[in-house]
């Protein structure tokens, strides 16, 4: 017993009367058991842990104690990325450490070597999903679809065969480039009218664009864009929204309404895009000519027959591409351009590769991205300093009784891997806090999965199916807006994060832009 306790005890000997001693003696021994079993290490979540399954591990796990009942949950916000590696230091867990989020046990990684035992083992092939997330349909997309049955991987094999494959990635440059076009025009028309390019906006109008003419083709109409552009929203609202039964056993109640606003955004989403994929059910040929045939929606209306999805499936599909196709790209860009703006020595040396390469007759094209490979080292430096999806995207769950690092690990936790700490640590990184695209010049690090030091699309079964879509993208935007103008500080540059459901500057960049070349816009 705490000796605090026992000299507590025997001071009340000679001070009380003997019921009330006994009352306190009992009082205090049941303060004492319920000491050892909430605040154990890892938190209230893990309090089961160290009476059922020590004797089933040869390590130990240290995590923080955390807040009665709610574990960590008081620490997480918007920079619980920086939180948790900052912990781990501290308690010299940075391979593994526990902690909790309410009722969960959670287990968290910021060392490659472990990164690569979660992400990659087929015990933890499934993610948790918030009940948001599962009342908006995500359960039955590619995402989140349970790993337990085929037709998670029939979902994955008509990604990689139909949706994201390298012919239909090459099929889309002509939208690519079609909304570069828009882009640089209203980047131009906003320095000339206010004198300031608010890059944020102008990244997310054109994500929006051409994630929709990706899924859809061009059949859909401004109003279809801006109601969805608004439903999009609104679910990272509902996400992003505090759910308590996400943490606890409490899903009788609906705390702030988020069930009954996910139901109605799920109607809304139902109606919209299964209109959509009704229609051109209806009229296939003349719709799939008209949307040039390249659209994802084409590729699952002409699956073989023994692989055709449902219309609800294809609703589940279609809409989780759009939600998580809009502001990934955005984001990710407006990042880099801040890099630029603040860094101009390296925005000069990614122009004038580009100018050696592309010329300032002509706009850049897919097949110049290889011939570009300073400006692909810039992208994966700015992977590696604000990666988008640094907690909460990399979140899996055992599905059984499992070892980590030689350390046992119950059936049910969920799985995280803290990809900003190893990103930032200076024993994996040399010099991690400086902006230095070289790195990537002189060590080739590849960034698809198989090196654990940077993976920011992740890794093993549950790597992202449209990285590669993704990365061209932005290769080829980047290209466009560094080529035909010079980018310069409107206010001075904030890199200040805020962790959502990715990881955005939490103040937007506003730039002055100074033309470069004579290429008509």
């Amino acid at each position: 017993m705490n000796p605090f306790i026992q000299i507590i005890m025997i001071t009340a000997l000679f001070l009380f009367p003997w019921p009330l001693t006994l009352s306190l003696f009992t009082f205090l021994t049941l303060f004492a058991i319920s000491l050892s079993y909430w605040f154990v290490p890892g938190g209230f979540g893990w309090r089961k842990y160290n009476y059922y399954y020590l004797q089933e591990t040869t390590k130990t796990l240290a995590g923080p104690i955390g807040w009665p009942i709610l574990g960590t949950l008081p620490q997480m916000g918007c920079l619980a990325h920086q939180k948790l590696a900052a912990i781990a230091t501290s308690l010299n867990a940075k391979r593994l450490m526990a902690f909790s989020l309410g009722a969960q046990p959670i287990l968290i990684s910021s060392h490659p070597d472990t990164a690569r035992e979660i992400l990659c083992s087929s015990s933890f092939s499934d993610r948790p999903i918030k009940e948001s997330a599962r009342l908006l349909m995500f359960e039955r997309a590619i995402g989140f679809a349970p790993s337990n049955g085929t037709y998670w991987l029939q979902l994955r094999r008509i990604a990689a065969t139909h949706m994201f494959s390298p012919r239909r990635i090459s099929g889309l440059q002509g939208l690519r480039q079609r909304v570069a076009d828009e882009m640089t025009v209203r980047v131009w028309e906003e320095m000339e009218k206010t004198g300031v390019v608010e890059v944020r906006g102008v990244l997310q109008e054109g994500s929006l664009s051409n994630i929709l003419e990706s899924v859809f083709g061009s059949c859909w109409s401004s109003s279809q864009k801006e109601e969805l552009d608004n439903m999009v929203k609104e679910g990272y609202e509902l996400i992003s929204e505090f759910n308590w039964e996400d943490y606890f056993p409490l899903r009788f109640l609906d705390f702030y309404g988020v069930k009954r606003r996910c139901h109605k955004l799920a109607a809304r989403v139902n109606s919209l895009v299964g209109k959509i994929v009704k229609e051109r059910k209806g009229g296939e040929e003349d719709n799939m000519l008209v949307g040039g045939g390249n659209d994802f929606l084409s590729a699952l209306l002409s699956l073989p027959k023994g692989e055709k999805l449902s219309d609800s499936d294809m609703v589940a599909i279609l809409w989780e591409m759009i939600f998580r196709g809009t502001d990934t790209i955005a984001i990710l860009l407006e990042w880099i351009m801040a890099r630029m703006v603040l860094h101009q020595e390296i925005q000069i040396k990614v122009q004038h590769e580009l100018d050696t390469f592309v010329g300032h007759h002509r706009h850049v094209l897919d097949s110049d991205i290889t011939n570009l490979p300073y400006l692909k080292a810039v992208v994966k430096e700015v992977l590696r300093l604000h990666p988008p999806g640094p907690l909460l995207s990399w979140a899996r769950l055992a599905i059984h009784d499992v070892h980590v690092d030689k350390v046992f690990i119950p059936a049910g936790t969920t799985a995280m891997v803290n990809m900003w700490a190893i990103t930032h640590d200076s024993s994996i990184w040399e010099d991690p806090w400086a902006f230095k695209p070289e790195r990537f010049i002189n060590e080739d690090v590849s960034i698809t999965g198989s090196d654990l030091r940077l993976a920011p699309f992740g890794s093993g079964r549950r790597v992202c199916p449209g990285k590669a879509l993704g990365l061209t993208t932005v290769h080829l935007w980047l290209a466009r807006l560094l080529h035909q103008f010079t980018w310069l500080p409107a206010q001075p540059i904030d890199l200040s994060e805020c962790l959502k459901l990715s990881l955005e500057m939490k103040r937007s960049l506003a730039c002055h832009v100074i033309r470069r070349n004579n290429i008509t816009l």
